[in-house]
């Protein structure tokens, strides 16, 4: 990764760039290595924020950085995409706060967000950014990503 940021760096040339996105865009996206949104997008450096949590959830750190983005740095609208093949699908957070506690000896007190349709969770997440307060009447739009064939429909 060091000598990938050396060779970056030696041709680095986007010095100008600002924090305040050229598209006015914030996406909240999962951490799923298998969504390139530069490349499924056509996306540059500088071109939108974009957030990223194990399923696309619109947790409390993910509303903080949509504000931020929003309030303190001018984005105008937000783009959710989660997608089909979720780590956090059918994931029992019961279950998995147990194996944990078991494994490490430790309670593991964590709301892990797991979900049983993928679709649903998607429209949850549009629907509690619309509806939070800081954020009402930005536009959200919902788009689910299929990792099987590489389309993105818009559900929301």
């Amino acid at each position: 990764m060091l000598a990938e940021a050396a060779r970056h760096s030696e041709a680095f040339d986007r010095s100008k760039l600002q924090a305040l996105p050229l598209s006015g865009t914030a996406i909240l996206t999962c951490m799923d290595a298998r969504l390139e949104l530069e490349e499924m997008l056509g996306l540059r450096a500088g071109d939108m924020h974009v957030i990223r949590n194990a399923g696309g959830l619109a947790s409390g750190d993910a509303i903080r950085s949509l504000v931020v983005s929003h309030h303190l740095l001018g984005t105008r609208e937000v783009v959710v995409i989660n997608h089909t093949g979720c780590g956090l699908l059918n994931l029992d957070d019961v279950a998995t706060r147990a194996r944990l506690a078991r494994e490490t000896g430790r309670l593991a007190d964590i709301d892990f967000g797991g979900f049983t349709d993928v679709r649903a969770n998607l429209l949850a997440q549009v629907q509690k950014i619309r509806e939070h307060q800081w954020l009402q009447g930005m536009p959200v739009h919902g788009l689910l990503y299929h990792v099987e064939t590489g389309k993105l429909d818009e559900l929301a």
